[in-house]
């Protein structure tokens, strides 16, 4: 299993990226004797908030890093950058997705609108942005993985529909991998989050992991076929 960081290059660990232009270099590393060459292995960013990110946790619990290990262990190591920016909305994703594609991911984790919601921007608005993510990052070739978002019902039940529709109707008309909640069976669940309430403690990232993986694994697995 190979993790990767902009900074320090190949490690045993997964490293946050909040991303800087002038911080991009190339990934590097050695790979091991139980691994494929380390250009062979699959680049895989997460354009995410703070669940992402893993807020509160330290860095080898965040979702994206028990992601990693679940898919080694299923013999399908990749290469990872956490791009998880805490408070970061669908408008700062697509500020920032220029850079991260630079480092040509096969696959792009797309977990953002949480903070739009949280913000009550306009559905329209959140959809919008997502669209032009999704098309930024397929005509440059990357595979995307939507994780879907929901809202508590306090937001009143109109706001809750029209957002929660954005995520199904993407996935259905641009044909995506997806995930209809990332936080299904964490949500609402206070064993499974820190005492905020919203964000997810290890059991509940472990958890978000456990959602993600059969969607990314698939993606992965079909993408290594396709290429061959």
């Amino acid at each position: 299993m190979v993790l990767c960081s902009l900074a320090v290059g190949c490690r045993s660990e997964t490293r946050q990226v909040a991303p800087r232009p002038d911080d991009a270099a190339p990934l590097v590393g050695v790979p091991t004797t139980t691994a494929p060459p380390l250009e062979e292995m699959p680049l895989v960013v997460y354009l995410g908030d703070s669940l992402a990110a893993g807020w509160g946790l330290p860095e080898d619990e965040a979702y994206p890093a028990q992601l990693d290990r679940m898919l080694a262990e299923r013999g399908l190591p990749v290469r990872t950058i956490n791009a998880g920016v805490s408070g970061d909305t669908t408008a700062g994703g697509l500020a920032r997705l220029e850079w991260l594609l630079r480092l040509e991911p096969d696959v792009l984790v797309l977990e953002l609108g949480a903070n739009d919601a949280l913000r009550g921007l306009d559905p329209e608005v959140t959809e919008r942005n997502l669209r032009q993510i999704i098309g930024v990052v397929r005509r440059r070739g990357p595979d995307v993985l939507l994780a879907g978002m929901k809202v508590p019902p306090n937001y009143g039940a109109d706001y809750a529909r029209r957002f929660e529709g954005i995520f199904p109707r993407l996935a259905r008309e641009l044909e995506l991998a997806f995930l209809p909640f990332l936080l299904e069976g964490v949500a609402g669940r206070p064993e499974l989050n820190l005492a905020d309430g919203i964000h997810p403690n290890a059991q509940g990232q472990r958890r978000v992991a456990e959602n993600l993986l059969p969607v990314l694994e698939g993606l992965l697995r079909r993408r290594g076929r396709s290429a061959r």
